[in-house]
């Protein structure tokens, strides 16, 4: 539990001021996000889950996009929570939207007080950032209904970027605690049925997929 709560400390730390130029910054690097959200074909009626899901701003354009369908946004961070809440509010969408502190590891229902299983499970940008992302997967896969789908867009290898730029680009992602998890591309590249996008460079990737165990 230690851990976790180090890493809720450390994650409002890093947003305690950034959450209020989180969206407008972010638009210029964190690249697939609007691609994957037109791709997640989502129902009138499903339930979608984004774990970290930051300031809502996903939620939002996804409920825009899928009337009918029901959101949750769970993250570790209390600092943007409030971001996500002021998002939520302004767009008027409180009542499809319902938003949870907590650990990607721990996810279930019932941290948004509800008892059936999500449709689909979001992770944008997250990844990269949760410390038990192994867990994290596990957890949203086990909260599905048996055809659910976890869709994830977050950084590539970098492999495409050549030697320095990598470089450059991995020393500056250090800097706010994020780490491409490429234990997780290559294992992800290898899943029998699952759809894998890269965008240029390998700069990130996004990838559908039924429940996933690792």
């Amino acid at each position: 539990m230690s851990e976790r709560v180090d890493h809720s400390a450390l994650m409002d730390r890093i947003y305690r001021h950034q959450r209020y130029i989180y969206d407008i910054t972010r638009k210029y690097y964190l690249f697939g996000r609007d691609r994957l959200i037109r791709e997640l074909a989502l129902k009138p009626g499903d339930r979608l889950v984004e774990i970290g899901c930051g300031t809502a701003r996903n939620l939002v354009k996804i409920a825009r996009a899928y009337p009918g369908v029901r959101l949750y946004g769970l993250d570790a961070s209390h600092e943007m929570l409030k971001s996500a809440a002021e998002t939520v509010a302004r767009a008027g969408l409180q009542d499809r939207i319902t938003l949870a502190h907590g650990y990607a590891e721990a996810l279930n229902p019932a941290m948004f007080e509800e008892a059936v299983p999500f449709d689909a499970a979001l992770f944008s940008y997250s990844l990269s950032m949760i410390p038990d992302w192994k867990a994290a997967i596990n957890a949203a896969s086990a909260n599905l209904v048996p055809a659910g789908h976890v869709h994830i867009v977050d950084f590539g290898d970098l492999t495409g970027l050549g030697r320095l730029a990598r470089a450059a680009m991995l020393g500056w992602l250090n800097l706010f605690h994020v780490a491409p998890r490429t234990e997780l591309l290559a294992r992800l590249e290898g899943e029998t049925g699952a759809r894998l996008r890269f965008l240029p460079g390998r700069y990130a990737f996004l990838f559908t997929a039924g429940k996933l165990s690792l």
